[in-house]
């Protein structure tokens, strides 16, 4: 029907229904969706709203009855038969059922659910709180076999909305008189479906949970995640950072022209950055031409620079991933840090300083290869702590590009560091 001539339809209902028949009505209603039945009865006085229902065939009144407001809703339901109701329903999903039936008295509800088969009254029955424990039992063992990791059981609404969960443990060892309202958790936060899966893997760390229901924007259930979900995002987001961290593809197999496109990028950046040294040295050519020892020297500065760069740097992406790190422990961490490298550096530069003097006998150069590489390791820290955060904030995965930017901040100030020394005390 189209939809002009339903809308004819249902307004000829609502304006002239004091002026038709009953079997014109029943004409008029038999035209119309359970919707469109729905409004005409929402928009008619009490009387005239009665007499609309009784025209109604039993198999359609259980569809206009869900579609209804819970106030009109209740009081067309207390003017029919127990036994018109229960046939009413008997086509309706269960969760529709039991938003009709759960506004009943008790007593009612349970003369209605015993004219129903064995199978749909126990449907039903699980999705009522305040019916006993039980009939949840009882419905968990007519399950031929329960969903792997089911630790628990989630309830809602009428509207399917959330509104709490039991445990598996807690049904079983609890009295079965009890009723679902009065063991039910609401203390545990469902999962957004919109929360991002690292989010989500930290609040099953952190809470120890095995599964948790998720929710849409407006609060409604739409399924689950379990620990094995979350397992995966883990396993997958540390191959990610893992890999991530060497600029390679994530298939072991790949064919060889795919695997080189996905090194290329990062091999040419550290191309980039190795050019970028390669200048600072330049800039102390004339320094090298005369004092040819300090280019033996050069690469210890800038290897223990790197390496204790890359030491903070595993440190802070680990405190990022696992979300430990924040502006309120940074500073802390900073300066832990921090004297963590000064101490390295002062044990490190006397080592360093006696194997160049034994080697070159060279006192100054000596003095000076020690403050270079206490420089660098204080640099290494600067660059470890606050480039992934950087990053991190400009929206950039730290654990790819962290060690390419550490890398070079450490190679160009021990080059600096050690080159200009030489050329203020050694020239």
């Amino acid at each position: 029907m189209e939809p002009i001539e339903q809308e004819n339809n249902l307004n000829q209902l609502l304006e002239s229904s004091s002026e038709l028949s009953q079997d014109e009505i029943r004409s008029l209603l038999k035209k119309l969706s359970s919707s469109e039945i729905a409004h005409a009865l929402e928009s008619s006085p009490p009387k005239q709203r009665k007499l609309f229902f009784s025209l109604l065939e039993t198999n359609e009144e259980g569809d206009v009855l869900v579609d209804l407001g819970e106030e009109i809703q209740q009081e067309l339901v207390s003017n029919i038969s127990n036994e018109e109701l229960a046939e009413a329903v008997k086509e309706l999903e269960p969760d529709e059922t039991v938003d009709i039936l759960q506004n009943l008295p008790e007593d009612r509800m349970n003369t209605i659910l015993s004219k129903m088969s064995y199978r749909d009254r126990k449907r039903i029955e699980i999705g009522l709180p305040s019916h006993s424990i039980e009939v949840v039992i009882n419905y968990l063992r007519d399950q031929e076999e329960l969903p792997d990791n089911t630790d628990k059981i989630f309830v809602v609404n009428k509207e399917d909305e959330y509104i709490g969960e039991i445990a598996i443990s807690k049904i079983i060892t609890c009295k079965p008189n009890l009723t679902v309202r009065e063991i039910m958790s609401t203390s545990s936060n469902p999962i957004l479906v919109s929360q991002d899966d690292k989010e989500v893997a930290t609040i099953f760390e952190r809470n120890d949970i095995i599964s948790s229901a998720v929710i849409d924007e407006s609060g409604k259930l739409i399924g689950r995640i379990t620990i094995d979900d979350v397992l995966d995002v883990i396993r997958e987001d540390a191959d990610q950072n893992f890999l991530g961290m060497a600029g390679v593809a994530e298939d072991t197999f790949a064919p060889p022209g795919r695997a080189a496109r996905s090194r290329v990028f990062w091999l040419s950046m550290n191309l980039l950055t190795a050019f970028i040294a390669s200048m600072t040295i330049n800039i102390f050519k004339d320094v090298l031409d005369q004092i040819v020892y300090l280019a033996i020297l050069m690469p210890i500065v800038a290897s223990m620079g790197g390496v204790a760069a890359t030491q903070t740097l595993t440190i802070v992406l680990r405190g990022l991933t696992l979300e430990q790190i924040n502006s309120s422990n940074l500073r802390w961490l900073f300066k832990r840090e921090l004297a963590v490298s000064i101490l390295n550096g002062l044990v490190l530069s006397i080592l360093v300083g006696l194997v160049t003097y034994f080697w070159f006998h060279e006192i100054t150069l000596a003095l000076l290869i020690s403050f270079a590489l206490i420089i660098n390791l204080v640099s290494s820290v600067i660059a470890g702590v606050f480039v992934p955060i950087i990053l991190r904030r400009l929206n950039q995965d730290p654990a790819i590009s962290g060690s390419v930017v550490v890398t070079t901040v450490t190679d160009v100030i021990g080059f600096l560091s050690f080159l200009g020394l030489a050329t203020v005390f050694l020239i």
